[in-house]
């Protein structure tokens, strides 16, 4: 017998819970500012401190140890006198990192700017879209999305 107390509390966290873990792994200034470096491909630590010169040497370390515990990046040791890494996003960060420009342009937006994020071949702001590859179709989040959350109403 299911308790239904249970599925509604089940209901209005989930979205939550994950939208904690979106902002455990993203939900920081510079971790985004790492991410933004690194979606140019591999950095060693030294490019990283330049490419964001505002970020203290410690501070950078202890992101960089964290993003690689949480899946986000990898580092290659490349000498052992002193030990010295080169860093990169796998494949979980290159997902995150495509959520970048989206931010980028919401900042333009909100601050009155011109998006920074255009079209190439028409000068056009891009937008970010929901997309479904099974029916290869743009899909509006508001209308036609449903979260995991809708499912659990129907346990």
């Amino acid at each position: 017998m299911h308790d239904h107390t249970d599925v509604s509390r089940q209901t209005v966290e989930m979205p939550d819970a994950l939208l904690h873990e979106a902002a455990e792994v993203a939900g920081d200034r510079w971790v985004l500012l790492v991410l933004g470096a690194l979606a140019n491909g591999p950095r060693r630590f030294g490019d990283l401190a330049t490419d964001i010169p505002a970020i203290a040497p410690n501070i950078l370390i202890d992101r960089l140890r964290r993003m690689e515990r949480q899946g986000v990046i990898a580092s290659t040791l490349y000498t052992n006198r002193p030990r010295r890494f080169v860093y990169e996003l796998t494949e979980s960060g290159h997902e995150l990192a495509t959520l970048l420009p989206a931010l980028s342009n919401w900042a333009a937006r909100r601050s009155g700017g011109s998006s920074p994020h255009r079209h190439v071949v028409c000068d056009t702001p891009l937008e970010m879209r929901s997309w479904c590859p099974t029916c290869a179709t743009t899909v509006d989040a508001a209308a036609d999305t449903t979260t995991a959350n809708e499912h659990l109403r129907w346990l």
